[in-house]
């Protein structure tokens, strides 16, 4: 029953920071574009001859 003196200030103060995280995460726009990840994982163009002209 002592460990829960402990435990309970610790679980809150890290779902605090969890909770911190992702409000800093949604200010920041992070789950704005959740279609253009999907879409150029799908893009055809070939990265490598790009970076070689540009050289």
């Amino acid at each position: 029953m002592n460990m829960l003196i402990y435990l309970i200030p610790i679980a809150l103060f890290m779902g605090g920071i969890g909770l911190a995280a992702f409000l800093w995460s949604l200010k920041n726009g992070q789950y704005d574009d959740l279609q253009g990840a999907a879409w150029r994982v799908l893009d055809d163009e070939d990265d490598v001859v790009r970076h070689r002209d540009n050289f």
